[in-house]
């Protein structure tokens, strides 16, 4: 069933939408009994087999062909499926219910969470942001005095007060302080979100309207500049470095000088590469031309870095001054902005590090408020007091008194006690831990967020087109399923016998390859290794010294393998260049330390017996069996339905452009 579900998932992630004229759509490539298969209806099925509606319209005619067979084939089943009365089975009405919840609450999170907030993201990581800021932390944990002193500081700029003098008097931002609150150039993702949020909507030039408040504190934001953003660049740098002396005092002196001789050389047309090589006092780039490789903004110190994005690709700068000396940089490479897709990864790894979880949140507690979602605090006390030394996992004390009652409800779902403490015993962030009032209302919080989701997902259908077909899509795959279970592989029927008789008669199928058996002496260090092959050369029983390999899981084994086939790997190449059982190799190096090898038994290539054929011999029969019966099924099936398919139109499929 899993295979069944991932399947769908990923057909569900990679189709695209496809409509095309109603007059093509129309056009009827297949009947079968009083139904028709349409145009519309094979390129909708063929597309999201392919993957695309671009990938299935550069495929062949034949594909076409094979593919219009199968499909009719798939809805005759559907269609005996319905006689059977399929749709109104409890069994598979009940998994059909337990996957729209299971993952109808991961579809929610992906399209209505995911996707809307890393197109976002997409979009505002075009542009790069510089702001400066006025922050203030609050002391003693006095969140609202913070609060209060901001906003007054805000008005006070609103009202004249200049941003930068404000900033230099009362921002608690020591690194950025006396810069004017300058804090770089920055795109989303990088700082607290609802600060980017902020400097996204202001304007360059403007101050934010309202104090913002993140996780370090409150802040006054101001933008400077915005413009699009380059990704990455590739840049080398040639290093004057100021402590480039054997004790490490610094000299700028002695960093200008050298940089004389270095600009002097490139100014001369030296090669950029090969003057970094010999003057520059970087050692991690210097054998390498200077070369630092790709790198984003803030990787850099703000000097460097502002100097490097400023240039063209082959453009030298002028001379950079930062802490670590000064630099001529050259920027060899920018990589343009990717595309969506080819970014989506990222963006959702950096939404999962960032914003997911505040997402999560406002999404569980908005359908908590829908769905009225009541947690009885009484019934926590109640299992506390039972249970005040309880570790989670061990019996719950007392529930012949609370274990049928509601701990919480919401829409027409009441999830009893007993039923809970069975999730939290089998949920690994809770399980061995003591049992407090705080553990139970987290996990009272966690299991009932992930049931809102699987309540919404049971309407979802009704709502979403998208989730409607893969609802479809599954129900009909557990039909399928179901008859093929009904149909074929209940009734394949294979006896001792007629697993013989196929063997017989298919021995040419059954072969063993040149296989090779043989005993390892593995030792870590040549030392070892050596001296064992000295007392081998000199009579050394092979075995005793076999019995102290250091080979982990092969010294209860004596250093004894099975037979291997010869190339599979590189002992069994080895051995089998000897010649005699018996012969041994030399030391031979490899990972971890060095073996010597003993051939124990050369077996060459030959027909498997019928015991060492037979789970080989059983798979075959099985699906030469399968095959038969579904054969069977068909052919019954088509003297029902008398299917006709027109094959001459498929030649139209696809020759119309999608909308």
């Amino acid at each position: 069933m899993s295979l069944r579900v991932s399947s769908l998932l990923l057909a569900f992630l990679t189709i695209l939408v496809i409509s095309c004229s109603p007059e093509h759509s129309k056009i009827v490539i297949a009947e079968y009994n009083d139904s028709q298969v349409t145009m519309g209806e094979f390129e909708k099925a063929y597309a999201k087999n392919s993957g695309s509606y671009e990938a299935a319209s550069k495929d062949s005619f034949q594909n076409y062909k094979n593919f219009a067979d199968l499909y009719v084939n798939f809805k005759m089943k559907l269609k005996d499926a319905e006689k059977r009365g399929y749709q109104n089975d409890s069994a598979l009405s009940q998994e059909l219910l337990d996957y729209k919840k299971k993952v109808g609450a991961s579809y929610i999170l992906e399209k209505y969470l995911v996707e809307p907030n890393i197109k976002d993201w997409y979009e505002k990581r075009k542009i790069e942001i510089r702001a400066s800021h006025l922050m203030i932390r609050p002391e003693n944990n006095d969140v609202e005095a913070a609060r209060k002193l901001a906003n007054a500081l805000l008005d006070s700029i609103k009202k004249g007060a200049k941003y930068e003098d404000m900033v230099l008097k009362y921002s608690q931002d020591q690194y950025s302080k006396n810069k004017g609150g300058d804090i770089y150039y920055f795109t989303a993702g990088q700082l607290p979100y609802e600060f980017e949020d902020a400097a996204y909507k202001t304007e360059v030039g403007q101050i934010y309207p309202e104090v913002v408040q993140t996780k370090f504190g409150f802040h006054i934001i101001k933008v400077t500049d915005k413009k699009p953003r380059v990704p990455k660049i590739r840049a080398s740098h040639i290093l004057a470095s100021y402590t480039n002396n054997p004790m490490a005092i610094k000299d700028t002196m002695a960093a200008k000088v050298k940089m004389d001789s270095i600009l002097t050389a490139l100014k001369s047309g030296e090669d950029f590469a090969e003057v970094a090589k010999r003057y520059s006092d970087d050692p991690g780039s210097k054998e390498n031309g200077g070369d630092l490789g790709f790198f984003e903004r803030r990787m850099m110190v703000p000097e460097f870095d502002e100097a490097a994005f400023k240039l063209d690709v082959g453009q030298v700068s002028d001379v950079v001054k930062t802490g670590f000396g000064l630099h001529v940089i050259k920027v060899t490479e920018k990589q343009s902005y990717p595309t969506f897709e080819e970014d989506r990864e990222n963006l959702k790894n950096l939404l999962k590090r960032s914003r997911y979880n505040d997402l999560y949140s406002q999404l569980t507690d908005s359908l908590g408020k829908q769905y009225n979602y009541k947690l009885d605090e009484n019934v926590i006390q109640q299992i506390f007091g039972y249970n005040d030394s309880t570790f989670i996992g061990a019996e719950l004390k007392g529930l012949d008194d609370f274990g049928n009652k509601t701990i919480f409800s919401f829409a027409n779902v009441k999830e009893s006690v007993n039923d809970f403490y069975s999730k939290m015993k089998g949920d690994t962030e809770f399980a061995g831990k003591r049992l407090t009032t705080d553990i139970l209302k987290k996990a009272a919080k966690k299991f009932s967020e992930q049931m809102f989701l699987e309540e919404k997902a049971l309407s979802l259908d009704k709502t979403d087109p998208q989730f409607a077909d893969l609802m479809h899509d599954y129900q009909n795959g557990i039909f399928i399923f179901k008859l093929q279970e009904d149909e074929v592989w209940n009734k394949v029927k294979i006896d001792s016998a007629k697993l013989f008789d196929y063997y017989q008669n298919n021995k040419d199928k059954f072969m063993w390859k040149d296989r090779v058996g043989y005993t390892e002496i593995f030792a870590k260090k040549d030392s070892l290794i050596n001296d064992y092959y000295k007392q081998l050369k000199a009579g050394a029983n092979f075995d005793s010294l076999a019995a102290k390999t250091e080979r982990a899981g092969y010294k209860e084994k004596n250093g004894k393998y099975d037979l291997q086939v010869v190339g599979s790997t590189e002992f069994s190449k080895a051995v089998n260049n000897l010649s005699r059982v018996g012969d041994f190799t030399e030391p031979i190096q490899n990972s971890g330390g060095y073996s010597i090898l003993r051939l124990d038994v050369k077996d060459p290539s030959r027909v498997k017996t019928f015991e060492e054929a037979k789970p080989e011999v059983s798979g075959a029969v099985q699906e030469v069996e399968s095959k038969r019966l579904e054969n069977e099924y068909l052919d019954s099936l088509k003297k029902i339905y008398k299917p006709v398919i027109y094959y001459d139109k498929l030649h139209e499929a696809f020759k119309v452009e999608t909308k």
